[in-house]
């Protein structure tokens, strides 16, 4: 019997040992049989790590992304804040400037100048006579001084005048006994020699 050799080209024939239905595009370590480098499969009702790499790169990423989040969220409320004091300072500024633009306006009128000038120095007009307020001790008041308001004062409530007269009368038939110290008392004898 004559023996075949397998043709050139043929699909079914092997090269040192390979099966034929191995294909060709797969590495060594993917095709069916091959052991050398391939993982595993881990049996699924076997523990899983809880910690692995992945989760460790991802835990420092949130951490990172989180403290740079954290430091300019800082910054932005900082920020707001001292924009909201400058916007105060600057309000303010407006309201001083508006303030000694209406006083500007007060001393170019020449009523005005005429009222400070009374005002603040006591001057007055040619054939004006001028008076001038004295406290009790003599010394003029000052422009800060202010006089009571009648209305604050608490009023004294006096007896009225029958009740005067009426205890005058009471007073009259009932003398207070004023008694003298007995150092002051002398007896007869002492008068006697007093007198001559």
């Amino acid at each position: 019997m004559a023996t075949r050799h397998p043709q050139r080209g043929s699909r079914r024939s092997t090269r040192q040992g390979r099966p034929a239905s191995t294909p060709r595009h797969l590495p060594g370590n993917l095709r069916p049989g091959a052991t050398g480098g391939t993982r595993e499969r881990q049996d699924p009702r076997a523990p899983r790590p809880r910690f692995t790499q992945r989760m460790a790169v991802l835990v420092l990423v949130v951490a990172v992304l989180v403290v740079s989040y954290a430091s300019s969220m800082r910054a932005f409320l900082d920020q707001r804040s001292h924009i909201a004091e400058l916007r105060d300072q600057i309000s303010a500024s407006e309201r001083e400037i508006s303030g000694l633009e209406r006083e500007k306006r007060r001393w170019a009128d020449d009523a005005y100048v005429e009222a400070q000038a009374r005002e603040r120095f006591g001057w007055v007009m040619p054939g004006e006579t001028s008076y001038q307020v004295i406290d009790r001790d003599g010394k003029p008041l000052e422009r800060t001084d202010e006089l009571t308001d009648p209305d604050s004062v608490e009023e004294e409530v006096t007896d009225a005048w029958w009740d005067k007269v009426w205890g005058s009368v009471e007073t009259a038939d009932h003398p207070e006994r004023v008694e003298t110290p007995p150092s002051q008392l002398e007896t007869p004898e002492q008068r006697a020699e007093s007198g001559s």
